[in-house]
């Protein structure tokens, strides 16, 4: 290889890897793989291909992903969004791609089967899932699925939020979830990164990519400001203030703000170590 292995992040193994990669690593064949997209509203992207392994991350209605290999009911594939690696279920996958035009922009929505909310719904979308959206009626706007969302749930992508911060507020109270991105679960790293992708940004999936690749260093202890991003081994929170930090976290077991000299203390008690880095964004 001509750069450090990432498991995370790229689709080889020992028996097959994405055609891309040849002359970098070494497989027995190589592979184009086959687009395809997310069909449902949230679905794992699992270490192994088995409904017990460990859930790395998750991919949300709309995202495209890269199919390299299928096993029992399982495509091993790489999300197109951040280029993560792992087993999601393929009865999850469409291969009939669309262009996304909207993005919701609440905590969760639902897509109805007509424009009447005392329909059953068809399907409970997350924030920042991408739809297709070919017309309006009325306070909904539908899909070309023909799925029809409230309105006022959906922003399009070309207005896209303009406070990461304010995005990540809204999911207060969510239930902590290793690996997860969704108000129904959702890990330190998924907050910044979809809060993040609710402004049109990009971000990468982990803490320590996060750490990497995000914003301009700023010297610990130095004064805080209202989006810094604080980071510990294995953790990333979002600065609301000078003093405020709002993070997806194992303590109380969901999106909670607190002061940052309070969760400072607690991991330096807990033997979680001290804040290994801020990162501060720019425009």
């Amino acid at each position: 290889m001509t750069s450090p292995f990432d498991r995370r992040l790229t689709p080889a193994r020992a028996d097959l890897a994405a055609v891309y990669l040849k002359g970098r690593v070494t497989a027995d064949r190589y592979v184009e793989g086959v687009v395809m997209e997310v069909k449902e509203g949230v679905v794992d992207l699992r270490r192994e291909p088995r409904p017990d392994s460990a859930i790395d991350t998750q991919a949300l209605y709309g995202e495209r992903v890269t199919v390299y290999d299928e096993e029992e009911g399982w495509a091993w594939a790489q999300l197109a969004r951040d280029g993560y690696v792992g087993w999601i279920a393929a009865n999850a996958l469409w291969s009939e791609l669309s262009a996304p035009t909207h993005r919701v922009a609440v905590p969760r929505t639902f897509v109805y089967p007509a424009a009447s909310i005392k329909q059953p719904p068809l399907l409970a979308l997350p924030l920042s899932a991408e739809v297709s959206v070919v017309e309006e009626r009325d306070a909904f706007l539908v899909t070309r699925d023909r799925g029809f969302i409230w309105r006022t749930h959906l922003s399009a992508l070309d207005a896209p939020a303009e406070d990461f911060v304010a995005v990540a507020e809204t999911l207060i109270g969510a239930p902590y979830l290793w690996g997860g991105k969704s108000s129904i679960g959702v890990d330190c790293s998924g907050l910044v990164q979809i809060a993040f992708a609710a402004t049109g940004r990009k971000a990468p999936r982990d803490s320590d990519m996060q750490e990497a690749q995000l914003g301009a260093p700023v010297e610990i202890g130095a004064p805080l400001e209202r989006g810094d991003l604080v980071f510990w081994k294995g953790h990333v929170g979002i600065m609301r203030d000078s003093t405020t930090l709002l993070h997806a976290n194992g303590t109380h077991m969901l999106v909670s703000s607190e002061p940052l000299e309070l969760v400072r203390a607690r991991n330096l008690e807990a033997g979680a170590g001290d804040i290994t880095g801020v990162r501060r964004l720019s425009g």
